[in-house]
């Protein structure tokens, strides 16, 4: 190759990588919104700190959707944001770093973890399927329980019994409906861009 060519070859590269850059950029920003918004529709419950959101369900379907490494850094932005004191976490609660680091911040903190290991677990599978985003997905739910309930039990001193009790036993149905319904909302993404996209292969499903 010439230095023409290398040339021509390094112009065409670099608009190319400000481009995928930028739709980087907008997917993780766009993506703290989502779980901003789901975050608010909430339902406080009167037995436990922790309420009945939408969020978990943003968290998981992103870490479907998205490669491991934006994934984590869309729920490290949301986090951010809620610790500057953006109103973008569940409004039952102080809000802030207190909110962040309160009963309830286990399920917060493990949002970055979760939303990667959602999409390593998915991307580990050769094709995409329901079977295996559901299984992604409930790996990814089941972190989120576990790390806050674990959480919950250190910050209020409570017996491990007592934390699941309020804490990750009432969650289990609900959390298996968003298990079913992100899974099943990835999918049909997946399906949508590779009918637009014919030539993708099975990671470029998450490319952002």
């Amino acid at each position: 190759m010439n230095q023409a060519q290398v040339a021509v070859s390094t112009g065409v590269a670099r608009p190319a990588a400000m481009s995928s850059g930028i739709l980087r950029v907008t997917a993780v920003v766009l993506g703290s919104l989502l779980v901003a918004i789901c975050a608010h529709v909430s339902i406080p419950l009167l037995f436990t700190p922790v309420p009945v959101t939408l969020q978990t369900f943003a968290v998981i379907l992103l870490g479907l959707m998205m490669s491991p490494a934006t994934a984590f850094a869309t729920l490290a932005l949301y986090l951010v944001e809620g610790a500057a004191g953006l109103p973008v976490f569940s409004p039952h609660g102080p809000g802030g770093v207190l909110q962040l680091f309160g009963p309830t911040g286990g399920y917060l903190l493990s949002y970055p973890f979760v939303a990667a290991l959602t999409s390593l677990i998915a991307r580990r599978f050769s094709r995409a399927g329901f079977a295996s985003y559901a299984f992604s997905a409930a790996a990814g739910s089941l972190l989120i329980l576990t790390m806050g309930a674990s959480w919950f039990a250190a910050v209020t001193h409570q017996s491990l019994g007592t934390a699941l009790t309020m804490t990750l036993w009432p969650f289990l149905p609900g959390d298996a409906l968003k298990v079913c319904a992100s899974a099943a909302v990835a999918l049909g993404y997946v399906r949508l861009r590779n009918r637009v996209r014919p030539a993708a292969t099975p990671d470029d499903r998450a490319a952002y």
